[in-house]
């Protein structure tokens, strides 16, 4: 097995390069020369004031340079990847900080054996040299039922306490309060992460395996591995797991929560699930706590405290009042601090009515065609469920692998109406009508198109539902789009010699109509293609046929066989 790649310049300089990239982007903050100490650029704004001091190992971004600005932290020290910070550069970052005139330094330390070793011995140097230090210790795990001598870590919850600690210091109060408060607010603060993968330090295997289809329940940012290991499940399973695992009684690291208590709460991405994902969790991690009768007031959501680039979320609350509200809510110029409400979460209204609709929609009345219709709709949604993955499978080689769930959805939504409705005896009735689902429960171009088909085809299908009025109806759907299908367009020539045939060859007509879209799908694999995601896609990755043609052969032929036709 190899190192996982990473996109570096390389793996001993990573550290610095990513501190300087932090800095020159940010036009408010400094690098210490010679040390991995990032400070504020305007350091003289903190004299008189108590300064914050925090950081760790490097590997948790935007922890903890992220959280350095005017109601925050004042600077923050740099490890290596997952390595506890020396305390020389501990000790010049505080040293920089006296320097600016403050009153005294508060060091902000996650209770990790390295941290507090190199931030206390740092602390002690500095008090030695009369610096007014103290240091509050976060260890806000609760992963544990039984929490080892070295007690609980430090995690995400950390951010909270940068942010208490930030707004008091703005507001000009001495260190000892600052510390009594924060120290307190500490005792109501929990965090559980689980994981869907390891992480990897710059130039090492992965921290431990992890089969796939399994997640792992209380791991450390740094990828030690957690207290549990199971299958995947649900988002709703999996946070119903956590928040019931951090407030159970039973444990000795519990964050002791009730009905009616408020908290604020932090969805943290440990830094590989995309941001769909961690907005699914968010939901299901407030509906639960409310569920419990817990007012969520505030919500975090994204990456707060990260380990590389592992597949994982951890959760974090805190227990908050009136009190703790306003300095969480006090302003701050942090970058990684997120632009949120001061508006309690629960309780409020999230649901927005869409406009009335301008006409009533007209009622339907069957007809002598409403039963084959009928036939010929169920027929197209049991072809299109069963070459769901096929379609998919055609569309990873020339665009985003959805072609197939596309029109899952589609015939989804018909089999959802076929049972409640009256299927009209008016086919233009029926297409306007199918027209409206496929736009709204199909999605993306495709959904686009069909509605646009259906819409021009049905124009032509109010008054006529002869033979001729369908190859018409059909011409009319095509030419809508501007554009040729490549295999609707072959088909639709075929169906125009309706127009002029006598009445006992129309079978005939429709079965060559389907074959000539068939192997106008199948010619798809050599045309380049000039509009969509397959557009973009090299032509000699494209060998295979287009799916969207694919799919229309697909539901000419069912529409043929559900009419009588030969497979």
């Amino acid at each position: 097995m190899k190192p996982q790649q990473k996109l570096l310049n390389s793996v001993d300089r990573c550290v610095d390069e990513a501190l300087e990239g932090i800095v020159s982007s940010s036009g408010y903050l400094s690098l210490l020369r010679g040390h991995r100490v990032v400070v504020r650029a305007d350091l003289e704004a903190l004299k008189g004031r108590v300064a914050l001091l925090s950081g760790g190992g490097s590997g948790h971004e935007p922890a903890h340079a992220g959280y350095i600005g005017s109601g925050m932290l004042s600077a923050a020290v740099a490890g290596g990847v997952f390595a506890s910070p020396p305390p020389a550069s501990v000790l010049a970052a505080i040293l920089c900080l006296r320097d600016a005139g403050v009153s005294g330094v508060l060091l902000i330390v996650k209770n990790y054996t390295g941290d507090r070793l190199n931030f206390g011995l740092a602390a002690e140097q500095a008090r030695n040299r009369g610096v007014a230090v103290e240091m509050v210790i976060v260890a806000d795990d609760c992963a544990f039922d039984q929490p080892s001598k070295a007690g609980r870590r430090g995690l995400c919850g950390t951010v909270f306490v940068h942010k208490l600690a930030g707004a008091l210091a703005e507001e000009g109060c001495p260190l000892d309060e600052i510390v009594s408060k924060v120290t307190e607010a500490v005792k109501g603060i929990g965090t559980l992460g689980v994981s869907l993968s390891p992480c990897s330090v710059p130039g090492c295997l992965p921290s431990f395996d992890l089969p796939a289809g399994e997640m792992e329940l209380g791991l450390g940012i740094h990828g030690e591995p957690g207290i549990k290991r199971s299958k995947v499940t649900s988002a709703d399973e999996v946070v119903k797991t956590m928040v019931d695992h951090m407030t159970n009684p039973a444990s000795q690291s519990h964050l002791s929560l009730k009905s009616g208590d408020s908290v604020v709460l932090c969805v943290n991405n440990l830094g590989a699930l995309s941001c769909l994902e961690i907005s699914v969790v968010t939901r299901s991690a407030i509906r639960y706590l409310e569920g419990r009768g817990v007012q969520v007031a505030r919500v975090m959501s994204g990456s707060f405290m990260t380990s590389l680039e592992m597949a994982g979320v951890s959760l974090s609350m805190m227990r908050a009042d009136q009190e703790i509200l306003r300095l969480f809510d006090a302003k701050t110029t942090a970058s990684a601090w997120p632009n949120l409400s001061t508006v309690c979460i629960s309780g409020t209204s999230y649901i927005l009515d869409p406009p009335a609709k301008d006409m009533q929609e007209t009622s339907h009345t069957e007809g002598p065609l409403s039963d084959v219709m009928r036939k010929a709709l169920e027929a197209v949604c049991f072809s299109l469920l069963q070459r769901q993955e096929e379609l998919n499978s055609l569309d990873r080689a020339s665009g985003d692998g959805d072609c197939g769930n596309t029109h899952a959805q589609a015939a989804k939504a018909i089999q959802e109406w076929l049972p409640s409705h009256i299927v009209p005896g008016c086919p233009g009735q029926l297409l306007s009508t199918l027209a409206g689902l496929v736009q709204e429960r199909m999605g993306g171009s495709s959904g686009a198109l069909y509605s646009l088909f259906l819409t021009a085809a049905a124009a032509l299908l109010k008054d006529r539902s002869d033979p001729a009025a369908w190859a018409n109806a059909m011409h009319a759907g095509t030419d809508a789009m501007r554009w040729c299908l490549d295999a609707l367009c072959p088909a639709v020539e075929e169906l125009r010699r309706l127009t002029t045939s006598p009445p006992g060859g129309h079978m005939a007509i429709l079965q060559a109509a389907v074959e000539k879209a068939e192997l106008g799908a199948e010619s798809t694999r050599d045309l380049t293609a000039r509009a969509g995601r397959a557009s973009y896609i090299a032509t000699v990755h494209v060998t295979l046929p287009d799916p969207g043609a694919v799919a229309i052969a697909a539901i000419l032929r069912a529409v043929f066989e559900a009419l009588g036709g030969q497979k």
